[in-house]
């Protein structure tokens, strides 16, 4: 396939409006770029200590045959073996978009027959669709176990009509929302014609825009007049531009005796708020706005420092928001005349519902408020807690639904075959998606073992998890953007908002908890405008929310299609997965050992610090927080239940009663790693 151009690379492409105008050349990600490429030295480095250990079993490996001797040679990396237990021409997009079949994909059956999948989905409805060879005498059993986690926002059963609503909510809602524009009225179709300033202009310019998408086209001439609105459209449709523009255009008639923040802009991960800290700023290159952080994981006091002089936006996530707002003298937020939630709904969850009242009820209540997401909700309930005043509602596309350019795939996991569901991903990413590939997981741990696997069998794969430092989460990023990662192995903090050119194909390991979070994941390609494939391994478990994303998809006229995968191939590969458990456990104790011994040098540190330091540290006022341990736990557990089913709570409150071997020296470890400091302290 081609490579992207240089002036299409580093573009963030909700903003990219046109891609026939030949967009001007963006820099990296600046406030990514600090990173560095330094990952290769941090402790527990896999790729370092599998280098290592092939570097050991070299010699050996090369006077024996067969298994042994692959370990050095290309062979290894060309076989997969694993274990794992807990953008192109128009004529190539027309190919894919038409159902073609890609270059590898004739190595293996690919049937485009929907007779399969409603096979698969019907059962639960009670239908009588085909079943595939072999499976009309599993259908009871598999309607039984697709009904494992119902959730209330899942997509209602085929008998239930999409349109229906409920009549005490529709009257709520007529009552909530100021009148919705009418959709006959006409929109700006270039952005010289929406009375825009010169500089903001000339920063759209810069970067190649010139017409704004619909979203940008409802949402701006809305938002300059200063009032409340909820803003919905697809995955890549520019939705951060139709609040930033608006935004910036406001600000170049504010006063300016006095520096005033008057700008907050809430997002969920510190990714997605790094991203749009980098795109606002190129916005506003030709103008004097000036921008702060409150962004977690980077350092609080460089943040704290730009945020006393008063920047007029402030990009943040809520927690260090909170932190900042609380615990320095200089942050001052009663000012502050427009919020922003990006990726509302998820804003407006119970993981972050506690944090964002706390929020609400520090800035001021008269401010505009906009809220914008790809799934936005509109249940009134939900949207009054986040002190919208009549709102205007605007949706481009009322329905919930991917972008035109996706095609859908599906491999089904037939009953008892679920644990090889890791031969499966494998395949397929030595036989069809080797480059550029997003691979979701639910759980972070199982997200870090994978990435060991792929390590061993040489694939070059990145991560990107919650339990990663802010500079391991950043490097991973920059190694997949780069190309130094041709996978990139991600839980839902990835799944929101964050663009990264030329992603081609997204992979579920297993489907989400819900569709809309399905609907996030896919969206990580097939971005404004452009094509790409989202391939989900679903089992049993997984039925509802597959039913949902090929019945939505259905609807809309999207390609679905159902991939095969030959048992035998499978059934291979488990098999020399099998064979690799010892050295995978060796590596994953011996990063252990290293990440421990690290953490050690760090308390020693910290307690030379506390004796070095004594006075200045003992002289800062303690930090302080709105809710107590007991209560951020809970917190946790509420959203971790969204995202993996209230299963993934359950399961970690059983934990209780004895203590396992195995538990008792872990604690006894960590005692011993706490013991090391203790003799610096002093009492007095």
């Amino acid at each position: 396939k081609k490579q992207k151009s240089d002036k299409d690379e580093d573009l963030d492409s909700d903003f990219e409006f046109e891609n026939e105008g030949g967009a001007a050349e963006l820099d990296d990600l600046d406030a990514w770029a600090s990173a560095g490429n330094g990952a290769s030295n941090e402790p527990g480095n896999i790729d370092a200590i599998v280098a290592r250990k092939r570097a050991k079993l070299a010699p050996p490996a090369a006077t024996e045959g067969d298994n042994s001797g692959s370990d050095s040679e290309e062979s290894e990396d060309e076989g997969l073996t694993a274990a794992y237990d807990d953008e192109d021409d128009e004529e190539e997009e027309d190919a894919v978009v038409n159902g073609a079949e890609e270059d590898g994909d004739s190595e293996e059956e690919f049937s485009t027959a929907m007779e399969g999948l409603n096979g698969y989905f019907e059962g639960i409805d009670g239908g009588n669709g085909d079943e595939e060879e072999g499976e009309g005498e599993d259908s009871d059993k598999e309607a039984e176990v697709a009904a494992h986690v119902p959730h209330p926002d899942d997509v209602a059963d085929g008998s239930e009509s999409e349109a229906a609503e409920d009549v005490v909510e529709k009257e709520k809602r007529n009552k909530f929302f100021a009148n919705d524009l009418d959709s006959s009225t006409p929109t700006a179709t270039a952005f010289h014609t929406m009375n825009l300033s010169r500089p903001i202009l000339r920063g759209l310019a810069s970067v190649g825009f010139d017409k704004p998408t619909p979203i940008q086209a409802k949402s701006i001439p809305v938002a300059l007049e200063g009032r409340d609105l909820v803003g919905g459209a697809e995955t890549g449709s520019g939705k951060t531009g139709a609040f930033i523009i608006p935004i910036l255009e406001r600000l170049m008639f504010r006063p300016k005796r006095t520096a005033t923040t008057r700008v907050v802009i809430l997002m969920p991960t510190r990714e997605l708020a790094l991203q749009c800290f980098n795109v606002a700023k190129k916005l506003a290159a030709f103008t004097d706005i000036t921008f702060g952080q409150a962004i977690g994981g980077l350092n609080s006091r460089e943040q704290e420092k730009a945020l006393k002089l008063r920047p007029d936006i402030v990009i943040a996530t809520p927690g260090r928001f909170i932190d900042l707002e609380r615990n320095s003298t200089g942050f001052d937020v009663s000012t502050v005349e427009i919020l922003v939630l990006d990726e509302a709904d998820r804003m407006l969850e119970e993981g972050f519902a506690d944090e964002l009242n706390e929020i609400l009820t520090k800035i001021p209540k008269s401010r505009q408020t906009m809220l914008f997401s790809a799934t936005m909700t509109s249940k009134v309930d939900d949207l009054i807690r986040s002190g919208l005043q009549r709102p205007v509602r605007l949706f481009v596309d009322s329905k919930q639904q991917t972008v035109k350019g996706l095609v859908q795939e599906f491999v089904r996991l037939r009953p008892g075959r679920e644990k090889k569901r890791l031969a499966y991903l494998l395949h397929l990413c030595e036989k069809v998606y080797t480059d550029r590939v997003i691979i979701f997981f639910r759980q972070k741990k199982e997200a870090h073992r994978v990435r060991v696997i792929f390590a061993l069998v040489g694939l070059k794969a990145a991560e990107l998890h919650g339990t990663l430092s802010q500079e391991q989460r950043i490097n991973a990023i920059e190694c997949f953007r780069t190309g130094k990662a041709s996978f990139l192995l991600a839980t839902d903090l990835a799944s929101r908002g964050l663009d990264i050119k030329g992603i081609e194909t997204v992979i579920n390991y297993e489907a989400p908890q819900t569709h809309e979070i399905y609907l996030h994941r896919v969206g990580r390609t097939a971005r404004a405008g452009r094509t790409g494939r989202a391939c989900t391994l679903a089992a049993e478990p997984d039925r509802k929310v597959v039913k949902a994303a090929v019945k939505a998809g259905k609807a809309q006229g999207a390609v679905i299609k159902q991939r095969t995968i030959e048992a035998h191939e499978a059934d291979a590969w488990h098999t020399r997965i099998e064979a690799m458990a010892d050295e995978i456990e060796d590596v994953l104790r011996e990063e252990k050992e290293e990440k421990a011994l690290n953490v050690v040098d760090k308390q020693l540190s910290k307690a030379d610090n506390m004796v070095k330091y004594e006075d200045e540290i003992k002289s800062r006022p303690k930090k302080t927080w709105f809710e107590t341990e007991k209560e951020k736990q809970a917190a946790k557990d509420r959203g971790r239940a969204l995202l993996n089913g209230p299963e993934a709570i359950e399961t970690k409150k059983k934990k209780g009663g004895k203590l396992s071997n195995k538990d008792k020296k872990k604690l006894q470890a960590k005692d011993d790693r706490k013991s090391g400091g203790e003799w610096k302290l002093s009492k007095k």
